[in-house]
C-alpha cells in the first residue's frame, strides 16, 4: 500500500561506497516509494574512492569525512535532512553524534553501536536532539512478521509461553575473514565490530524478532558463545537460553558455521491457545495453529489478514515480497513520520537499539562467566 508524503526528503549516506553490500540494499529501499532523494555521500574515507563511489550513483555533493558532511550539509539551505549509517559498527555512534546534534534525523544499521558505553552516549545525545532516529531491523517489517504480532497482541494466541528463535548461516564456516573479504573481516574484528561476532551480527535480529512478535523483552539470559573457527577473535554461534518479562521462555540459536544454511531465520511462538511458525525465507507465509484443530497457512496479500499486514504490502497475492520491500517498508513509514506526523508504533528505535545492546552485553557477560544467568538491563 503506497503512502503519499508530501515531497521527497532529502537523503544522506554515511558508508555504503563501492565494494559494500548492506548500503545498496538501503539505497534500493530509500528508491523504492519514491520517499527519498540521495543527494550527498560520505561513501569512503579514502577521498578518491568517495569521489568514485559518489559518481557512479550520481551523488551531487560527496566527502571523505562524515564530520566535515554532517557540519556542511547542516549550513546548507538544501541540506539533506535524513542520514543513512551504513558502516561498520564502531562508526555507528560517531555518527549518529554528528548529525544529531546538527538537527538531522539518522538511520542507522544494527546493532546500535559497538559496546553498551557507546549506546548510552548515543542516547543521551539523541534525547537532546530534536532529530529522530530509526534502526533499521528489518524483518520486523515483513506482512507476515506484522500480522504475527498483531495476532500476539490481539490475544489470539492466549498466554504466551514459549520463544524459540533461531537465525543460521555457514558462510563463516571457514575462516573467510583471512581472505581478505571486506565483509567478513570487518564481522570477525572486535575494533569494527565490537564486543560480539555472530551475536551483534545476526544474533541481534532474531533477539529483536522475538522480542517484535512476542509484543516483549528478555529480562534474563544465559549465555554459551563459541568460537569454532581457529583464530576467530569473537563468536560464530550462540546458545542463549531467555526468560521474557511476560513471563514466558525461550531459546535462541545463532550460527554463522551451520553447513546448508544461507539465511534460515524462523520464529516459533506458543501461548495456552494456539502456536504461530514463521521462516524467513519463506517469508510470505504464515502457519497458525490452534489446539485441536488443523493447522492453517495464512498468505501474504489476502483480504482475511490485519491492517497491520496488509498496510505493507504492495502487490497481490501469490506474489512473493521479501527482504528489499521490508527494508523500504521502514523508510516509507519513517519518512510518512518526518513528513506527515504521523506515529508508527512498530518501527524500531533509538530505545530498541539500546535495549538491543544491553541483550548483547548481558549475552557475552554470561558466556564469559561459565554460563550465568545475567540481567539484561543490570
Amino acid at each position: 500500500m503506497t503512502v503519499t508524503t508530501k515531497r521527497r526528503l532529502r537523503l544522506g549516506m554515511v558508508g555504503g561506497g563501492e565494494g559494500a553490500f548492506i548500503g545498496e540494499v538501503h539505497r534500493f529501499a530509500a528508491r523504492l516509494d519514491d520517499c527519498y532523494e540521495l543527494v550527498a555521500g560520505a561513501l569512503s574515507s579514502q577521498p578518491e574512492k568517495a569521489k568514485r563511489s559518489a559518481d557512479a550513483l550520481g551523488i551531487a555533493r560527496h566527502y571523505s569525512d562524515f564530520e566535515a558532511m554532517a557540519e556542511a550539509e547542516s549550513k546548507r539551505e538544501d541540506g539533506i535532512e535524513v542520514v543513512s549509517i551504513v558502516t561498520p559498527n564502531h562508526l555507528h555512534a560517531p555518527v549518529a553524534m554528528a548529525f544529531l546534534k546538527r538537527g538531522i534525523h539518522v538511520i542507522c544499521d544494527k546493532p546500535l553501536t559497538a559496546t553498551l558505553a557507546e549506546a548510552k552516549a548515543l542516547y543521551q545525545v539523541a534525547e537532546a536532539s530534536q532529530a529522530q532516529f530509526l534502526l533499521t531491523h528489518n524483518y520486523s517489517a515483513y506482512p507476515m512478521v506484522r500480522e504475527a504480532r498483531a495476532m500476539v497482541k490481539g490475544g489470539q494466541l492466549g498466554r504466551i509461553r514459549s520463544i524459540q528463535v533461531e537465525y543460521a548461516q555457514d558462510w563463516l564456516t571457514h575462516s573467510l575473514e583471512q581472505t581478505g573479504n571486506k565483509q567478513a573481516s570487518w564481522r570477525a574484528d572486535p575494533a569494527q565490530a565490537g564486543l560480539a561476532g555472530c551475536v551483534g551480527d545476526i544474533g541481534s535480529h532474531a533477539y529483536q524478532l522475538a522480542c517484535f512478535v512476542g509484543n516483549t523483552q528478555a529480562k534474563e539470559v544465559l549465555a554459551d558463545l563459541s568460537s569454532w573457527v581457529e583464530g576467530r577473535a569473537l563468536d560464530d554461534e550462540a546458545n542463549i537460553l531467555l526468560r521474557f518479562e511476560n513471563g514466558a521462555k525461550g531459546h535462541l540459536w545463532a550460527s554463522q558455521v551451520a553447513p546448508g544454511n544461507e539465511n534460515a531465520l524462523s520464529l516459533r511462538i506458543y501461548g495456552d491457545k494456539a502456536g504461530l511458525e514463521w521462516h524467513q525465507e519463506a517469508p510470505n507465509e504464515l502457519i497458525y495453529s490452534v489446539l485441536g484443530e488443523p493447522s492453517q497457512r495464512l498468505r501474504r496479500g489476502n483480504g482475511y489478514l490485519s491492517e497491520a499486514a496488509m498496510s505493507v504490502s504492495r502487490i497481490p497475492a501469490g506474489h512473493p515480497e521479501g527482504y528489499l520491500e521490508a527494508f523500504a517498508n521502514l523508510y516509507r513509514e519513517f519518512a510518512a513520520q518526518l513528513l506527515l506526523s504521523t506515529h508508527h508504533s512498530d518501527l524500531p528505535t533509538l530505545s530498541t537499539g539500546l535495549h538491543g545492546m544491553r541483550f548483547i552485553t548481558a549475552s557475552v557477560y554470561s558466556s564469559q562467566n561459565n554460563s550465568l544467568w545475567v540481567t539484561v538491563d543490570g
